[in-house]
């Protein structure tokens, strides 16, 4: 028995986030130990989760990582925690355009058997909360609705008035949230600003959202309606059965962290030190690379806010373009593919790639399916992968290169034999030879191995 439950809404906004994360901090503090998982493949709110539980944050994505792990996934998770909290995505029913709901927040609620709370907004209506909660019900009968939590009532008339509406569905009310203005978290063109930006401010707002769910939900209730889930048949994934290590030294691989580099899957460092490297994390704002680097990992987060102080590690840029040079092992995803171009918006950085980045008006979102056009250390040209796109910046190339991807509609990112740069962002989960690929390249560049 894995007690859970799925937090959900008619749509986004609703408040999920707020209401999540105020149960993973409050049922920590009630003694729990928390294990929180976010459906879909935002970075942002498991930073959060982190921030409430403790513990790692962790996605659950069908599109990204195949229906067949999530349970695994989470299951993996799950280890040495007696409660899961899943934040769900968008409105419960809302999935990949075009898929009849695939990758959706009741998608991962069949896959783990799991319960679900529904968070309504009621700060616009009464008694039709009532017809809202009866619909989503209705809807899917396969997705079992055990609780409602009211946000943004009011008053005490109000919340009268909708609970007199829910009461017919038979669904209980487990709590009742007020309007609390410390609950405003900054955000910017992306949702909201990452945890590790803004630790003081993250930790506020944690305790808020906590301090809320202790004056308005029944915690009491909602781990009764949490120990209803079924058993979940689903053996716990494990890394070093997705890679084999070799026997003898460890590269070391350095990841790229604090707050501009913030967006990366929990997984990926589990399975480079699964396929026997050291990992170690390191601030391009304010580091060189770690001693002894043999690879380089540059994953997601917001440069375009950070150019100038990234520009101004003037050391570390060097660094990097000579390394690079020299054969050093590199996978760059969105923030990273920037960080190698020769400059982002106007501030100079590491001039690993003919081509300069900078800001755009335009959002590109959404998972893709691509393919692997040109050949490196991690990808043989042909591979087909399930990635997710996420920025407003736009790269210009300078010359001419070997792209990343074929994409419907063109090509993205520039390869070099031991250089992938790109936009996409891949749950390596899906793909475990690439870490294990990857790895191999570091042995190499360590002469650990010809």
């Amino acid at each position: 028995m894995i007690p859970r439950l799925v937090i959900a809404a008619p749509a986004s906004g609703a408040g999920k986030t707020t209401v999540a994360v105020g149960l993973m901090a409050a049922l920590r503090q009630a003694g729990h130990t928390v294990a929180g998982f976010k459906v879909g493949p935002d970075y942002i709110d498991p930073g959060f989760h982190a921030v409430a539980t403790g513990r790692p944050g962790r996605n659950l994505d069908p599109m990204l990582q195949g229906e067949e792990r999530v349970a695994p996934l989470f299951a993996h998770g799950l280890v040495g925690a007696d409660l899961a909290v899943i934040e769900g995505v968008m409105g419960l029913y809302d999935g990949a355009l075009g898929t009849e709901g695939f990758a959706s927040t009741a998608h991962v609620a069949k896959l783990l058997k799991a319960p679900v709370v529904l968070v309504v907004d009621a700060s616009a209506a009464g008694r039709s909360v009532g017809a809202v909660v009866n619909g989503f019900v209705a809807f899917d009968t396969e997705v079992r609705i055990v609780g409602v939590i009211l946000n943004k009532v009011g008053s005490d008339r109000h919340e009268a008035e909708v609970r007199a509406g829910v009461a017919p569905t038979g669904v209980p009310v487990l709590g009742v949230l007020r309007r609390d203005t410390r609950l405003s978290v900054p955000s910017r063109h992306l949702g909201l600003v990452p945890a590790d930006e803004q630790r003081e401010q993250a930790s506020a707002a944690v305790e808020a959202a906590a301090e809320l769910v202790r004056q308005g939900v029944d915690l009491e209730a909602f781990v009764a309606a949490a120990r209803t889930a079924p058993p979940l048949d689903a053996e716990a994934w494990d890394p070093a059965a997705e890679v084999v290590p070799a026997e003898e030294g460890r590269p070391v691989i350095a990841v790229a962290g604090g707050p501009v580099f913030s967006f990366r899957y929990t997984e990926t460092a589990e399975l480079l030190v699964a396929a026997g490297a050291d990992v170690v994390a390191f601030d391009p704002l304010h580091d060189p690379l770690p001693e002894a680097t043999s690879a380089l990992y540059l994953g997601g987060g917001f440069p375009e806010l950070h150019a100038e102080a990234l520009s101004a590690n003037v050391e570390l840029r060097r660094q990097v373009a000579t390394e690079v040079a020299a054969g050093l092992p590199v996978i760059a995803e969105c923030a990273g593919l920037l960080y190698l171009c020769r400059e982002l918006d106007g501030h100079p950085m590491t001039g690993v790639l003919p081509a300069t980045a900078r800001m755009t008006s335009r959002l590109t979102l959404g998972y893709r399916t691509a393919i692997a056009a040109t050949t490196t250390a991690f990808f043989d040209e042909g591979r087909r992968v399930r990635g997710h796109e996420f920025h407003r910046t736009t790269v210009d190339v300078a010359a001419e290169v070997n792209p990343a991807w074929h994409l419907p509609g063109g090509v993205e990112g520039i390869a070099q034999p031991r250089v992938h740069a790109s936009y996409l962002h891949l749950h390596w989960t899906a793909s475990p030879d690439v870490p294990a690929r990857f790895v191999a390249a570091a042995r190499v560049h360590a002469g650990l191995e010809k």
